[in-house]
């Protein structure tokens, strides 16, 4: 914990100030912040994703200025910021590029998070606006997506919303309201921009809860053992803003890269077409960060059980805290939880392979196999099929049930500062844990 303020004003105008709005005493103790002197390089996206953050609302409000969110307008509006407006091909390659480096990063934080236990007591409140926070930036994206009004833009937001009208009794009058009509048109086209608008502050305010409740049980770290003393710590500044400032430098370089040399690279050619109704495209998918729910959702041949599926994989990152019962919170002292996780990360990556194919695409080109009931078992629908299974079978039964019962965890360290034994001796699935240990 942060503990009491070590802040002293030194001049009138600070004491003035500190007695009406102590917003030098925040900064100051932000700055001082005790944090464990053990963090790796895999806690420096946290001031990534910042960074991410305040570029994706900048370059958000310049386009802004230039955009015509009019059926009639839109598409045209995004050629003349690409071709009129003094760099804004480079402000819309930011804005675009941005949104894919936005998800990459915070996909490396989530698993940095499951990975070292990062959700577990105190920390569940964290862990809930931090999943929050990924909602809200799946939605942001989504309305984002529909705004240049191309081929694509138009027909995912017309499949997407079709999703909601699934849902019994409320999904049809939600549609309808998302949609501003009976199918998507430009007052769909108005609503989302300025959903689209609205969202990154709604972000932002969530960052600054996030921020808030980290502050209260203070950062876990690699080892997951909870800071014993003033030597296990170090001052937030200069110790990790140089060590963040380092991470943003390199994340810049490609960043970069993406921006001036592959800025079409992770965009769908069909966007550069303009929107038509009677034209649909060969294959519609959305954005390669919406890729592994999107497998899920297609996994299931009845929609309102695709929906629920969704919804259901959404729910387990929130209900992480209450699923994972191990008493250790790291997994560089679980071996087995090792071998899971390694393989749900590899999961993750083959359902967003998946997201990106036809269902009754064959996996392997010309292999021959049987045909079962809905498509042929060498088909990305029955892959998508089983690896949405391990999904599910990960969070709500291994590790609820699997690994508290059958691993035997590494013994933790005493300390932060207490290097690890050489030879450490394993703890029986049975032995009391010390308070450390405890998730």
């Amino acid at each position: 914990m942060s503990g009491p303020s070590t802040y002293e004003p030194k001049t009138a105008i600070e004491r003035w100030l500190d007695v009406r709005l102590p917003i030098i005493r925040f900064g100051v103790d932000l700055m001082d912040f005790p944090t464990p002197k053990n963090l790796n390089y895999w806690w420096t996206f946290g001031g990534i994703l910042a960074f991410c953050l305040g570029a994706q609302i900048v370059t958000g409000i310049i386009l802004a200025m230039h955009y015509d969110p009019s059926g009639a307008g839109a598409f045209n509006s995004i050629q003349h910021i690409m071709r009129d407006v003094n760099y804004g091909w480079m402000i819309r390659y930011m804005h675009a590029s941005g949104a894919s480096m936005f998800f990459m990063a915070v996909y490396i934080h989530m698993f940095r998070g499951l990975y070292y236990g990062s959700f577990k007591a105190p920390r569940e409140v964290l862990w809930l606006i931090g999943a929050a926070i990924y909602v809200c930036m799946m939605a942001t994206a989504f309305f984002g997506y529909v705004l240049p009004w191309g081929q694509m833009s138009f027909w995912g937001a017309k499949v997407i919303t079709n999703i909601f009208g699934a849902i019994p009794v409320l999904g049809p009058p939600l549609v309808t309201w998302l949609v501003g009509g009976f199918t998507v048109d430009a007052p769909t086209l108005n609503r989302f921009f300025s959903l689209h608008y609205l969202m990154p502050f709604v972000i932002a305010g969530l960052v600054g809860l996030h921020v808030w409740a980290l502050h209260v049980p203070g950062n876990n770290n690699p080892t997951g053992v909870n800071v014993k003393s003033k030597s296990d710590t170090v001052p937030f500044h200069p110790y990790y803003t140089v060590k963040d400032g380092f991470a943003v430098s390199l994340f810049l370089i490609l960043f970069a890269v993406f921006v001036f040399y592959l800025p079409t690279s992770l965009m769908d050619v069909a966007n550069s077409i303009q929107a038509n109704p009677l034209a649909t495209p060969a294959s519609i998918v959305p954005e390669w960060y919406l890729l592994p729910y999107y497998a899920i959702l297609r996994a299931i041949p009845d929609k309102l059980s695709g929906v629920i599926a969704l919804a259901g994989a959404m729910g387990c990152i929130f209900a992480l805290p209450w699923l994972d019962r191990s008493r250790m919170r790291s997994m560089r002292y679980r071996p087995q939880a090792r071998i899971y996780f390694f393989f749900f990360v590899a999961d993750c990556l083959l359902l967003g392979w998946c997201g990106h194919h036809e269902p009754d695409q064959q996996v392997i080109p010309g292999l021959v196999t049987f045909t079962l009931i809905d498509g042929d078992l060498n088909s990305f629908l029955w892959l998508s099929r089983i690896a949405a299974a391990y999904y599910f079978v990960y969070f709500l039964i291994i590790l609820p049930f699997v690994l508290p019962f059958t691993e035997t965890p590494l013994p933790a360290p005493e300390s932060i500062s207490t290097p690890v034994l050489s030879h450490p001796v394993a703890i029986p699935a049975g032995a009391a844990a010390s308070p450390e240990q405890k998730g």
